[in-house]
């Protein structure tokens, strides 16, 4: 069943974008389909502008670490026993390595926020928000997160130098740039895996870990259900020993960057999912690419692009059209995207999302054509807040975009909260109420929304109404 062409531009901003800002329902109105797919191109996503690249992160984070070394053995008693402390002295002592401590971490943790403000700012300006959308998607499918110090400084470098360039490439060249890259590597422990018959593992007693191979397995590629065994798991965690980073020992060129340690590296041949894959350089690169060409790759990916752009439970119809785009086009993102816009089940009229918080926050600022200006006050703290902190996930697994784990009664009433907080702020003052809602939702806007924002006492008030609406909190 068609619909009109003044209510796909709304989709077309609020489904397969971010929300619309200010007048681009007006400019995607006269062929929504070709506007969201002229966002599609083979150069990948915008970048946030301004920002160290992984190397220059991993360099501070190594400075810090030496920092901290040092600071210890400064405070280290000349009497190995410590018997000649003074407890008292002791725990000055201490307190001002803890202060010094704070002093060298602040420049680590101030990069993390200036990427979750430039990331957001970036999610707020953009013109072409179908492309952001779909760039956090596989952001999100391939997550690094800020759960702890060593990944917490490279999440943002992660994504804008393994996801944003191949976001509409080959899924495997994506696969093989964040599987490669350092923030990946650190995050799931893979820089110091080694396997039991290597030279480290044999006389360094260095153990094998399969957490990289098992999220690339479950999370990445074929899925959980696709009927790989521990065995599966444990030789592709072989296959991948070596694959490390470049450390302090290092020549400069190399540190901070991907690295393959021989040393490290289980040697011989493996086996996974029924393919034995011979010896030598070429061993991961053969497995990657046959798991990019696996059929329960397909299926995985499509199922959880119908789940995140249309609804938790996604139509059949839409899952098959999504594998088969991929399977035809050999994981041509860029096909597979064209695919996803030009899917009639993509365009129901019903909108069957429910906006996470991060979506919640950047379609606000879009729906009053604002920008944050305070980092911690605007960006960070508030999706704290709302549950939701940039890069800070709290499984590989991503966070969630199901309905059922944002729409709590305590979780709208911290929406709640920050809606009025933020009307308060940046409620549109050149605009009536209504027409700022139309801005938003366009023929969205159902009859009772605009007579409830019609009536209410104040601008402020109008506004709160609109991004707590039913229409605005699903896309």
């Amino acid at each position: 069943m068609s619909i009109p062409k003044s209510l796909e531009a709304a989709i077309a901003t609020t489904r397969f974008g971010l929300g619309a800002k200010p007048g681009e329902i007006q400019a995607a109105s006269g062929a929504p389909r070709e506007w969201l797919k002229s966002q599609i191109g083979r150069s990948g996503a915008e970048q946030p502008s301004g920002l160290p690249g992984s190397a220059d992160r991993i360099a501070a984070l190594l400075d810090y670490q030496k920092q901290i070394g040092m600071l210890k053995r400064a405070a280290a008693p000349a009497d190995p026993s410590g018997a000649a402390q003074d407890s008292a002295m002791s725990d000055q002592q201490g307190a001002k390595i803890q202060e010094q401590r704070k002093q060298l971490i602040a420049p680590l943790e101030e990069g993390v926020r200036e990427e979750i403000f430039s990331r957001t700012r970036l999610a707020i300006a953009t013109d072409a928000a179908f492309r952001e959308r779909w760039c956090l998607f596989w952001a999100n499918h391939f997550t690094v997160s800020t759960v702890k110090l060593q990944s917490a400084i490279l999440a943002g470098a992660f994504e804008r130098e393994a996801i944003r360039p191949n976001i509409f490439g080959r899924f495997e060249d994506l696969l093989v740039a964040s599987s490669t890259h350092p923030g990946m590597l650190v995050y799931l422990d893979q820089e110091r895996s080694a396997g039991p018959g290597s030279m480290a593992g044999m006389f360094r007693h260095m153990g094998l870990n399969e957490n990289l191979a098992r999220e690339i397995l479950e999370l990445h590629t074929v899925g959980a259900d696709a009927g790989y065994s521990q065995a599966d798991v444990t030789e592709f965690a072989r296959a991948l020993t070596g694959y490390s980073i470049g450390g302090p020992r290092e020549p400069q060129e190399k540190q901070g960057r991907f690295l393959f340690r021989p040393q490290l590296h289980e040697p011989g041949a493996r086996t996974v999912m029924g393919r034995t894959y011979e010896p030598g350089e070429g061993q991961v690169r053969a497995i990657l690419s046959d798991l990019a060409a696996n059929p329960n790759t397909a299926q995985h990916i499509a199922r959880k692009l119908a789940a995140h752009f249309v609804a938790d439970d996604p139509p059949p119809e839409l899952v098959a059209r999504l594998r088969d785009a991929y399977r035809h086009s050999s994981g041509d993102l860029s096909h597979l995207a064209a695919s996803l816009i030009d899917a009639p089940e993509a365009w129901s009229a019903e909108a069957r999302k429910f906006k996470t918080p991060y979506e919640f926050v950047v379609s606000g600022y879009r729906a009053a054509g604002a920008q944050p200006n305070d980092p911690a006050k605007e960006v960070v703290q508030p999706l704290t807040f709302l549950g939701q902190r940039p890069f800070a996930a709290p499984q590989p697994n991503g966070w969630s975009d199901l309905a059922t784990d944002w729409a709590a009664p305590d979780a709208l009433v911290k929406r709640l909260s920050w809606a009025s907080r933020f009307s308060a702020f940046y409620v549109p003052k050149d605009t009536a109420p209504v027409d700022a809602a139309m801005a938003a939702l366009g023929d969205r806007l159902s009859a009772a929304a605009r007579t409830a924002i019609a009536r209410a006492e104040t601008r402020f008030e109008a506004f709160s109404i609109l991004l707590m609406s039913p229409e605005f909190q699903r896309r």
